[in-house]
């Protein structure tokens, strides 16, 4: 897998996550774990992405 597909899966698990941390958080339950996570996994994920394509664009500028 590469990189920019990695952060794409930990972006969309984060937004899922989050979306469920949130619904979790209004109805009953404990729901602030799993955002607090879930916008975690999506911050890291934002950022693989943003690193790779900043690598991508280095290589084909030095290629």
């Amino acid at each position: 897998m590469t990189t920019p597909a990695m952060g794409l899966v930990l972006m969309s698990a984060g937004a899922v996550a989050t979306t469920a941390g949130a619904l979790l958080y209004i109805l009953p339950g404990p729901g602030l774990p799993l955002l607090v996570a879930g916008a975690a996994l999506l911050g890291v994920g934002s950022i693989v992405r943003a690193l790779s394509r900043r690598q991508d664009q280095r290589v084909r500028r030095s290629g």
